[in-house]
């Protein structure tokens, strides 16, 4: 992602803005960086001023989850460097939002130089739809969007860091859309980063669960806060033939509703593919 944002010292904003740090993430910036457009959109509606450091790379989960503490501990000073100077740090994941802000203090558990560093920064992380909602009050009015939409609970968002009512609410704001809860909102995709390449087997036995329950609320979009999740949903619903788009919260209440949905060609509409 390559946006004209200023890189400056983080020093005060004379207009009293509040200085956020944009975190990416790697799915965002390789694979929908419509994404990150939508979400500096988002936080400047809200009366921000948003930066996107260069020198941020992932925030280490795979490394972590794999346990190779080298590398994270590695990945995590890098990103602690790059962002520790911002009065918060946002970003559109609730999985990486989580990795930064719970696991950060662990991997410097005995680190007594950098676990300070680690939990002074994880203060200041926060989820983007929690960040809007909950300490920005965000009052703004998205554009009107026409749809039937559910929401899928990411299992890092919801469970690690409590986030459930937040993008509700703001959807709620979105005149024309109307969300119709699945019975199943807060079960797992059965992406779960490297899970579902370590046990693909139960990984799409999991989604396909997860595709019943959304094709039962007779939406005709998905939403959520976590693109590794929405690309697992996607890649499936296009694999069945299924006629229901998934698309990040943000990229709806920011109004970029033209680009084509997660998975689908730039021409739109569904892609029958083989599910081999």
């Amino acid at each position: 992602m390559q946006e004209d944002i200023s890189q400056g010292d983080h020093g005060g904003d004379a207009g009293g803005r509040p200085r956020v740090g944009l975190f990416v993430t790697c799915l965002v910036d390789l694979m929908r960086p419509s994404v990150g457009f939508a979400t500096v959109e988002l936080l400047e509606r809200a009366g921000c001023r948003v930066e996107v450091p260069e020198a941020q790379t992932c925030c280490g989960q795979p490394a972590f989850n794999s346990g190779d503490d080298a590398d994270t501990a590695a990945i995590a000073k890098n990103t602690i460097a790059a962002l520790e100077g911002f009065d918060y740090v946002v970003a559109p994941s609730g999985s990486c939002a989580g990795m930064l802000k719970m696991h950060y203090p662990e991997v410097f558990a005995d680190d007594p130089d950098w676990h300070p560093r680690a939990t002074a920064f994880a203060a200041k992380v926060h989820e983007l739809t929690a960040f809007l909602a909950d300490v920005m009050s965000l009052q703004d009015t998205p554009p009107a969007f026409e749809t039937t939409a559910t929401y899928h609970d990411s299992c890092s968002g919801l469970r690690e860091l409590g986030i459930k009512a937040a993008p509700r609410r703001l959807l709620g704001r979105v005149a024309g859309l109307t969300l119709n809860e699945g019975e199943e909102a807060e079960t797992c995709c059965g992406f779960g980063g490297l899970f579902c390449v370590k046990y693909s087997d139960i990984s799409t036995g999991m989604v396909d669960a997860k595709l019943d329950d959304l094709e039962k609320t007779g939406a005709d979009m998905v939403l959520g806060g976590d693109l590794g999740c929405l690309m697992n949903i996607a890649g499936r619903l296009r694999r069945r033939g299924s006629a229901m788009e998934a698309r990040h919260v943000a990229e709806v209440l920011a109004g970029y509703t033209d680009v084509p949905a997660i998975a689908q060609p730039p021409g739109g509409g569904p892609a029958n593919e083989d599910a081999s």
